[in-house]
């Protein structure tokens, strides 16, 4: 995962954030040494040895966001895993944190460590690398649209991600190559396309063991300690746009939720709660399953929560159930539509 190859604790609450946002990222003294991140690393080292990956040891450092510049065997780790608080904080604004358990922070180090040895033995000039993943050179597309269950790439993390480009077919492959316990073999068996290319990373990767690498730089991109802006800056600047939603909405919230009772009824829990409380399981499960980006999909459930508050919608407790299993499926359905047109309007 690495848009950056392309260079192309204290109190916590609204308090606590608030005097975060405010201070610039490189004065909040953050760094890997200390923090849980540290062991996670020497672990991930073992693995490696124990891989047969010996002679390229990548340099690890905080920054923005996972990745690997291009033409080093530096990798950079997502700020906000140093520390719970701003994990926290992420998965608040981003719906999602990327390394949100050992498991998962291991599963990314494997994905990045396949950029840095595509970098380090310059694989991307090889002909049989092109053959199989195809050229470096075609254009990086953030907004990618991926074809779920497709049988010509293997699965590692979420978002169909080894469909995005070249580069990370291949780093997706070669965490897959690398996971300890894993007989890839197997589990690819019945998928021809995936397993020529973890074959070819097997070849190869036992072609390099032996040597040393080429490419040893490791110079940082926008490391932790140089960046200037705040964390409310950060956040502030990647938010995506308003979506435009589908016409048939109003109709489909009212589908879902209730009406609000008029007169002196009881009162009932605003449908909004519910959309809220489940916005990051939601906008996580989304991404999984569709590849729709998490930020789109929090910034759409927050528009459908507001249009729910609208329309005074609400949801009785007795409901709950069906109306999230109902908002789930409707959600996946834009985010679908998003994904292979988009747009959420037809």
């Amino acid at each position: 995962m690495t848009p950056r190859a392309r260079k192309s604790a204290g109190k916590t609450g609204s308090f606590h954030e608030a005097k975060l946002g405010e201070v610039p990222i490189r004065e909040l003294g953050l760094a890997i040494a200390g923090t849980p991140l540290a062991p996670l690393l020497a672990e991930f080292e073992r693995e490696l040895t124990a891989a047969g990956v010996t002679r390229v040891r990548p340099r690890f450092y905080l920054s923005t966001e996972w990745g690997v510049p291009f033409e080093t065997v530096a990798v950079a780790i997502p700020f906000y895993l140093a520390r719970p608080d701003l994990a926290e904080l992420h998965a608040d604004r981003a719906g999602m944190v990327e390394g949100e358990s050992t498991h998962e922070i291991m599963r990314y180090l494997r994905h990045e460590m396949g950029h840095v040895v595509n970098y380090a033995y310059l694989l991307y000039d090889r002909e049989d690398w092109v053959e199989r993943f195809g050229a470096m050179t075609q254009p990086y597309i953030e907004e990618y649209r991926p074809e779920p269950w497709s049988t010509r790439f293997v699965r590692h993390l979420p978002g169909w991600y080894a469909q995005k480009h070249p580069d990370e077919d291949w780093a997706e492959t070669f965490a897959v190559w690398m996971t300890p316990g894993l007989d890839w073999r197997t589990d690819y068996a019945a998928w021809p396309a995936a397993l020529a290319k973890l074959e070819l990373c097997d070849r190869i990767m036992a072609e390099v063991r032996e040597l040393d690498p080429p490419v040893t730089d490791d110079e940082l991109d926008e490391e932790v300690g140089e960046i200037d802006y705040s964390i409310e800056q950060f956040y502030r600047d990647s938010l995506p746009v308003a979506p435009d939603v589908p016409p048939g909405l109003d109709g489909a919230l009212r589908a879902i939720f209730a009406e609000a009772p008029a007169g002196g009824r009881r009162k009932q829990r605003p449908a909004s709660v519910l959309i809220a409380a489940s916005s990051r399981t939601l906008a996580r499960s989304v991404f999984t399953w569709t590849g729709h980006f998490p930020e789109h999909t929090l910034a759409l459930l927050r528009h459908i929560a507001s249009r729910a508050d609208e329309l005074r919608l609400t949801c009785p407790a007795s409901q709950q159930s069906k109306a999230l299993i109902e908002l789930s499926v409707f959600v996946s359905s834009l985010a679908m539509t998003h994904v292979h047109r988009g747009t959420y309007v037809p």
